[in-house]
């Protein structure tokens, strides 16, 4: 067993999708919890090239964007709300009560208020100069108690 740590940076795409399956089964094992999906749509050019789109998962009844991009000559013009409200729609199809994001003070945080989200946390100086934004939407009522 090679238990050699060697830092690359050009990591294989393989070997990283290999270690989010280790990751992934690892946290089913310790959830129970094995509903984890993908989810992707993507802006296309006329050749057919990915130039934008979001994509994530769910699991355990959380959504998570983990990548969200609107070419700049798209941007303003309703695509970013409508990638969002399409996810929002699978996310509750899927039986999901709330969407997490993570996004940075310079990368329209706005947007996400917008659309209904809060900031649950913030990391300073990532990257320098700025910060990590975690939002979070609920897609169901709290129950209150009474």
């Amino acid at each position: 067993m090679g238990i050699n740590p060697l830092i690359s940076s050009n990591p294989d795409p393989d070997d990283l999708r290999l270690l989010e399956e280790a990751i992934y089964e690892f946290n089913v094992q310790a959830t129970g919890i094995s509903d984890g999906r993908l989810f992707a749509s993507f802006f296309r050019d006329a050749d057919n090239a990915v130039i934008g789109g979001i994509s994530g998962w769910t699991w355990g009844k959380t959504c998570f964007i983990r990548h969200l991009f609107v070419p700049a000559e798209l941007r303003k013009q309703g695509y970013g709300i409508r990638l969002m409200e399409a996810v929002e729609a699978e996310a509750i199809d899927r039986g999901c009560g709330q969407i997490i994001v993570r996004t940075h003070d310079f990368q329209a945080p706005q947007f996400y208020v917008k659309l209904g989200f809060v900031v649950i946390a913030r990391i300073p100086d990532y990257p320098v100069g700025h910060q990590e934004i975690t939002m979070i939407k609920l897609l169901t009522k709290p129950k209150v108690l009474t």
